[in-house]
Parts: structure tokens; sequence; C-alpha cells
């Protein structure tokens, strides 16, 4: 089973599902992505021992996460979770999902999606907050033409001849948040 399928058995609430997946996943493979869905899912079970009363099941699935988060840097899981909070949203509001995390040598590209005839292609920024930077802001000089390297070898390679436009997906929130702050900046200019 793929991460985007486990993610969409959390969707449909399957949640034992997703997390007997995430954890046939984990044992192969401990990458941040992953490890991510693996944190998910284990939350949404420990949630769900807890309002059954199943305390002690909880808490050995708490004991499991705390390691987890000690074994995958913080900054990697923030990352993926707001990637896959991207997903979600863009799937909720009618985009098709092409490609994630398409890389054009050590360049990538977060999301690709169509969405009204039109290719888009998104980067995604997640912050806990924005204490010291607006997240978008970060889509800097640099990273704008590693954007513009990338899309134009995306667009050649596939020979992509429908419109197409580049958009920033900004997250604030921390892992597992249910309810985190997103903006979509449509059109966002990489010059």
């Amino acid at each position: 089973m793929t991460i985007g399928e486990i993610y969409v058995l959390r969707s449909q609430g399957r949640v034992e599902d997703a997390y007997e997946a995430a954890r046939s996943l984990y044992a192969d493979d401990k990458g941040p992505q992953v490890s991510t869905i693996m944190f998910l899912t284990a939350s949404d079970v420990r949630q769900k021992r807890l309002d059954a009363g199943m305390l002690e099941e909880a808490d050995k699935i708490g004991r499991a996460l705390k390691r987890l988060q000690q074994q995958t840097p913080e900054h990697l899981l923030l990352g993926c979770w707001g990637e896959e909070t991207a997903a979600a949203y863009l799937c909720d509001k009618g985009y098709i999902i092409m490609e994630r995390d398409w890389h054009s040598g050590h360049r990538d590209i977060d999301i690709i999606a169509r969405y009204d005839g039109c290719l888009v292609f998104i980067e995604v920024k997640t912050r806990h907050d924005r204490d010291y930077i607006e997240p978008e802001l970060a889509v800097n000089y640099q990273k704008k033409k590693n954007l513009r390297l990338s899309i134009n070898h995306y667009v050649k390679y596939h020979r992509v001849s429908v419109p197409w436009r580049f958009d920033v997906i900004t997250i604030i929130g921390s892992l597992g948040d249910s309810a985190p702050e997103i903006n979509h900046i449509e059109d966002f200019s990489i010059i």
C-alpha cells in the first residue's frame, strides 16, 4: 500500500486500517514521508484508544510516538506533514494530483496537479508560526531560480501543451493539527 492510499484511508475515517498499513510500510522504510504517516496514524489510534478509555494501550502508543519523534528530525516530519496537508486540501478543492516531490537533478517541485484545464506547479511552505518570516517569503530568489529550471525541465520533458501556473501553499500549524491555517496563493510570480 502506498502513502497516498493510507492518507485516503485516514480521510475515510478508517483509522485502524490506515494504522496497520502504515506499520507495515514503516517496517521496510523509515524515511521521512513514511515516518510522518506512521506518526499521524499512530496519533489517530492513540486518540481513539483514549476516547474508548483504553488508557494502557494509549500510553503504549504514546511512548512509541515519542521514540518516533526522536528518530526523525522534527523539521522533516513537519515538512512532510505540510505537503500531505496541502495535497489533501487540493484534492478537496477538485485538483487532481499528478506528481509529488518531482525531481530534476537536485531541484524538486513539491506538487504538480491539474485543475480546470491548467497544469499547476505548487511549492509548499510549512511553519509552526510566523515569528521569523512569512512562509511565502521563503520562496526567495534562489528558490525561484531553481523552480524556474525545474518547471522548464518538466514542461519540455513532458511536452506540456496546456496552460500552466505556479502556486504557493503555506501551512501554519504543528504536526498532526486537525485544523492548520492554510493559505493558497495562486499564480505566484517566480520571476
